[in-house]
């Protein structure tokens, strides 16, 4: 077997070690005896006692102390000290052993003096390992396999990676550098590893030395959110796989083979750069605690979060009410788990009806709902415009009536940036939930408001999941227009600033969400597989697909007739509140009635102008893009007029 795979085993590694220690001391008692007295004597009473006595004493002691749990080709300075003084305590525990026994032992003396034999021993024997693992680990593999690698960070986490982590990487790694924007670290070095410079050598670096790997080896602890953006963003330009380093603590104690490809990937957070919110909890738990509260689409990606959260501002009972019965039932288990003194209720029902929405308002009497359910998949709306009308409006409408009904204290309706302005089915109906709840708040004791923002990161079928998914099979990543933007935020942090918007609520608002800055999905593509070590169009293809059914270039947060004035809270904006006819609204909610009942429920043209009869903001998406593509149009010519550089612009909301 060879050397290598032999210390593996960690079962036979610590019987060489063990085997070999016992032999440390008995070579080092025969060594003292010479030392003391100038002759080698190995069969007297005294040498075999005290050397009995002494392999019991200190195996037990460095087992005590997990002596053999090190890695031998990992140890250091701290282990080396903690040999040394576990020689002396066992040499005093020795000493006192053989006063108390009756047999011939050697003295103090002698027993001390052996303890530095042993200790001398131990480390060399380490050392030596230490020296050869790396001796083999060089020569062992064949430079195919070799791989350069550029580390970020020039702390004590990419130093660990380096001395500690890449020995045990199955293949053989270069590195041939170390950036950091310190510039009194430039030309020092680390574990023998140069620091060649900040982030403005990256490029540079990669290009001259063929970089396969970029090892990002910051704590996130030791730097925001927009340095690591700024950062990424720079290493998306190589050609080098960009991973983020572990926690290498639990990696170093795992006896897992390492491979790099394990290491964490970057993330679409890594690349958005955005602050962590801070929400004031204190005012949230105040408004919580020991309420009654229902949740709506509990087992979707919005509304299963929203339970996670209120479910930590210690409510007197969590409502958690979906029609699909699996992601309901995982997401009780979860909270029931982490809470397990919570009363919670897991309720399936459709607020399609409303007489079992009025029942269990009436059984249960919730203080506060947060109304996340309803159909969000745009395309699928497009060919199904009834059932949007039928989930969204009616059932928005039948939980809202509910609620003022039995005297709900907030009701909380979670709506989305696509309705504004929109160009699809599901963003007209999330427009007409928003005057439904503006409507009945002008009539009810029950505060309504609603609270509006874009895509959030990791939600059911959101663009990032797919691409990572289109990436590791290689491709094509598709996109549906070059042009088209997004506003991103975290699941977390949307349902945090939610939670904090109900705080500020009066009745009729509509709460907007600072969603950051939009980002263009045809770069984002670009950086994602240029971050997962491919060029763009070379190795992986991007093909434009074209804009899907009621798909916009580009989302907003405003209609027309609205303006933004702030809260206590940075992030959460207010519209001003809109006048609204509330006999009109309920003519036009009678009308869609009669659309839904009607022998036209399958004609979706007809369907789409009596929406937009009711929403006059509905456009269609082709209308949308021809708008667009004109205002470009007259962008560039009067750029061109001017004899400016012809440059192509996105609105962003």
């Amino acid at each position: 077997m060879q050397y290598n795979k032999l210390l593996k085993n960690k079962y036979i590694r610590k019987g060489i070690l063990v085997f070999m220690d016992i032999c440390f001391i008995a070579i080092s008692y025969i060594l003292t005896n010479i030392f003391l007295t100038s002759k080698i004597e190995i069969m007297t009473e005294s040498y075999i006692t005290t050397t009995l006595i002494s392999v019991v004493v200190y195996i037990s002691l460095f087992m005590l102390i997990r002596v053999y749990r090190s890695i031998t080709e990992y140890t250091g300075a701290r282990e080396y000290v903690i040999y040394f003084g576990t020689c002396i305590v066992s040499s005093v525990v020795v000493s006192l052993l053989g006063l108390a026994v009756k047999f011939e032992t050697f003295g103090i003396k002698e027993n001390l003096l052996t303890s530095f034999f042993i200790a001398g021993f131990m480390i060399l024997a380490r050392v030596s390992f230490r020296f050869l693992t790396d001796y083999i680990n060089n020569n062992k593999i064949d430079k195919k396999q070799t791989h350069n690698l550029l580390i970020i960070g020039a702390g004590a986490r990419s130093s660990r990676v380096i001395k500690e982590m890449l020995p045990r990487m199955d293949a053989n790694y270069n590195v041939i550098g170390i950036i950091d924007d310190n510039i009194s670290k430039k030309n020092s070095s680390i574990n023998g590893i140069t620091i060649i410079g900040g982030r403005e050598e990256i490029v540079t670096a990669c290009e001259a030395n063929n970089v396969d790997f970029i090892l990002f080896a910051i704590s996130d602890d030791n730097i925001d959110k927009k340095q690591k953006k700024d950062i990424l963003n720079i290493c998306s330009q190589t050609k080098a796989q960009v991973k983020i380093v572990p926690n290498i603590k639990e990696i170093l104690l795992s006896n897992k083979p390492l491979e790099i490809n394990k290491f964490q990937d970057v993330e679409i957070e890594d690349l958005l750069g955005r602050d962590p919110i801070k929400l004031e909890d204190k005012d949230i738990k105040e408004y919580i605690k020991d309420k009654v509260v229902l949740v709506t689409g509990g087992g979707g990606s919005i509304g299963s979060e929203l339970c996670r959260q209120v479910a930590s501002f210690s409510p007197k009972k969590l409502l958690m009410l979906d029609i699909y019965e699996n992601t309901l039932y995982e997401t009780e288990l979860e909270i029931r788990k982490k809470y397990p003194n919570l009363d919670i209720t897991a309720i399936i029902a459709s607020i399609r009806d409303s007489k079992r929405i009025n029942e269990l308002f009436e059984m249960y009497k919730p203080e506060i709902v947060f109304h996340a359910a309803a159909h969000k998949h745009v395309p699928l709306m497009e060919t199904s415009p009834v059932e949007a009308i039928k989930n969204n409006v009616f059932g928005t409408y039948n939980v809202a009536v509910a609620a003022s009904n039995f005297g709900v204290d907030r009701f909380i309706l979670v709506s989305t940036d696509k309705a504004v302005n929109p160009t699809s089915v599901m963003g007209a109906t999330k427009r007409i939930c928003e005057m439904i709840i503006q409507m009945q708040n002008t009539k009810s004791e029950t505060n309504f408001v609603a609270v509006r923002f874009g895509n959030v990161l990791g939600s059911n079928g959101s663009v990032i999941p797919i691409f990572k998914k289109q990436i590791a099979q290689g491709g094509p990543v598709t996109v549906t227009h070059k042009d088209i933007t997004r506003y991103f935020m975290t699941i977390p942090e949307a349902v945090g600033l939610i939670l904090q918007a109900i705080t500020f609520a009066e009745g009729g608002e509509i709460f907007v969400l600072d969603m950051g800055e939009p980002v263009k999905i045809y770069d984002l593509a670009h950086k994602m597989i240029r971050l997962s070590g491919f060029e763009p169009d070379v190795d992986i293809n991007i093909e434009v697909t074209g804009l899907r059914p009621g798909e916009k270039l580009y989302e907003e947060l405003l209609v027309s007739e609205e303006g933004l004035s702030k809260t206590l809270h940075d992030k959460i904006m207010v519209t001003k509140i809109i006048d609204f006819d509330a006999k009109e609204v309920e003519e036009d909610l009678a009308l869609l009635r009669n659309v839904v009942n009607s022998n036209i429920a399958t004609d979706n043209v007809k369907i789409k102008k009596i929406i937009k009869k009711i929403v006059p903001t509905f456009i269609e998406e082709k209308e949308h893009t021809a708008k667009h593509e004109q205002k470009e149009t007259k962008k560039i010519k009067g750029t061109n007029q001017k004899g400016g550089k012809k440059e192509l612009s996105v609105k962003k909301g």
